[in-house]
């Protein structure tokens, strides 16, 4: 399946450039076709790479193993599902004089943002990985200022300040890394990943450490730990709903996979535990503070945003606890949050469109009101909240028996506690806005039909990786765990 990543890497250029022929009849056709296609390049190129093997092109410079699978498939899925659902959100303003410019940029930059996140996981080398990291954040920060609302422009700022500096950081990480290397390698080579972990036991000790906890504050400002949050909750909000969904399944997991490569090499370099004991830390942190957060926010997509800060700190745990079933199950996290975080952002985009409000308080009856939009919503809201048969229930039960097995009873300890501190905090505030009696006159209406169609197509994915893992998938995880699992010693 070598011609699968290269269809990835150029299916949403082409469709980028052919939305500047037209901005809205041809734009959500060919971005429709363009996602549909990198979704299903990325599950042949996932089936390729399930067993162990690694797809190697361009030279290297293109590499795709089962680990950056994981990735590229919560990446495509939310691609795929986004193009769909951004038909109908933009439909309602077809009437507006300026709606050809504002779809034609809209269009334009979510295929390059696409792109730019697909091309993460495909990355061959550290050099690679954070050009195509640094690019999300560009792209990204014009799709948060899209409606050029001085909210949104303030947060787009915010979050280009606070994320390139991040991202500075994450440069001299590999900077270091790269120059640790060169006593093992020589003074002139490519930092590939293969290169660097063959080379691990060669590097210093000293340098692995302080480039691991440089790339976790560095690639960590994008995922979203906290004391780096700051500028998530404002972007999410201001960012359309299908933008607030990549920016949340995909975005901040593609920077968390930036970690998991130099995890990497601190593992094969004997600082397993080290880099274990790191992420706890920061995962346990960014759990504790999102989850008392939740339960104080009256803007529901700020809600939705510090809950995300909440699941990168509960993979974050996974991956530091290190047992290999706590490991499977943070990978298995990542694409179970993005199904249910992307859900939950679609949801409050179609809720946004038939209130034109982002407060909890500016929300009731929705159940009534929006027949399909409002029990969806809340379905969401308790897929997050780790409902069992959904697929966050899966992922998070496979970190805590991990942790158990371990045993991290410390870490466990926190995660089932806060967990549930957020349970109640999502639930509460979300059957607020669905079950309360519905305003006096209210008729009940459905903003588009393709926004319901993309969000129950959504919501199967959600219920499905509760109540079946498929045996490929589980192959897949197992090997990606393999490639992160820190020997217990």
């Amino acid at each position: 399946m070598s011609w699968a990543p290269i269809l990835i890497l150029v299916a949403p250029l082409v469709a980028a450039g052919l939305t500047l022929i037209d901005g809205w009849r041809l734009a959500r056709i060919v971005t429709c076709v363009s996602a549909l296609a990198c979704l299903g390049a990325a599950v042949a190129s996932a089936i390729a790479v399930e067993h162990g093997r690694v797809i190697i092109l361009a030279s290297e410079w293109i590499r795709l193993d089962s680990l950056g699978a994981v990735f590229l498939l919560a990446t495509a899925f939310l691609y795929a599902i986004a193009a769909f659902f951004s038909i109908g959100y933009l439909q309602g303003q077809e009437g507006e004089s300026s709606f050809p410019g504002f779809a034609r940029r809209y269009f334009f930059l979510l295929n390059l943002f696409g792109w730019s996140m697909l091309a993460v996981p495909l990355a061959g080398d550290f050099g690679s990985l954070w050009v195509a990291i640094e690019l999300t954040t560009i792209l990204s920060a014009l799709m948060v200022a899209l409606d050029r609302t001085d909210a949104a422009l303030e947060a787009s700022w915010k979050y280009v300040l606070i994320a390139s500096s991040g991202l500075g950081i994450a440069l001299l990480a590999i900077i270091l890394l790269y120059a640790s290397g060169t006593n093992v390698l020589g003074e002139d080579y490519v930092p590939r990943f293969a290169h660097l972990l063959g080379a691990a036991g060669g590097l210093s000790d000293d340098a692995v450490r302080l480039a691991f906890v440089l790339a976790v504050v560095g690639f960590g400002t994008k995922v979203g730990f906290v004391p780096m949050h700051t500028w998530l909750p404002d972007a999410h909000s201001e960012a359309p709903a299908p933008v607030s969904a990549l920016l949340s399944g995909s975005l901040l997991a593609g920077a968390f996979y930036g970690v998991l490569r130099f995890f990497q090499v601190a593992v094969a370099a004997g600082d397993g535990a080290f880099a274990r004991h790191v992420l706890v830390v920061f995962g346990a942190v960014s759990l504790v503070v999102a989850s008392l957060f939740v339960l104080r926010q009256g803007n529901y997509k700020r809600l939705l945003a510090y809950s995300s800060i909440e699941h990168m700190g509960v993979i974050a745990l996974g991956v530091g606890f290190g047992a290999p079933l706590a490991v499977a199950g943070a990978l298995l996290h990542v694409l179970t949050h993005a199904s249910a975080k992307g859900l939950a952002f679609f949801g409050s985009g179609s809720l946004l469109r038939r209130y034109d409000t982002k407060e909890v308080d500016g929300v009731t009856g929705a159940g009534i009101t929006a027949p399909w939009s409002g029990p969806i919503f809340l379905a969401a809201a308790l897929a997050l909240c780790g409902l069992p048969l959904s697929g966050v229930f899966r992922s998070e039960f496979e970190i805590v028996c991990g942790g158990f097995a371990q045993p991290a009873y410390v870490g466990v300890a926190i995660l089932i506690v806060f967990v549930n501190v957020a349970f109640f905090g999502i639930l509460w505030h979300a059957a607020r806005m669905v079950l309360t009696p519905a305003p006096e006159g209210a008729v009940p209406h459905e903003a588009s039909a393709w926004m319901v169609g993309a969000m129950l197509c959504c919501l199967f994915v959600v219920v499905a990786l509760g109540v079946h893992l498929p045996s490929d998938l589980s192959t897949l995880l197992d090997n990606a765990s393999e490639r992160l699992s820190v020997p217990t010693r």
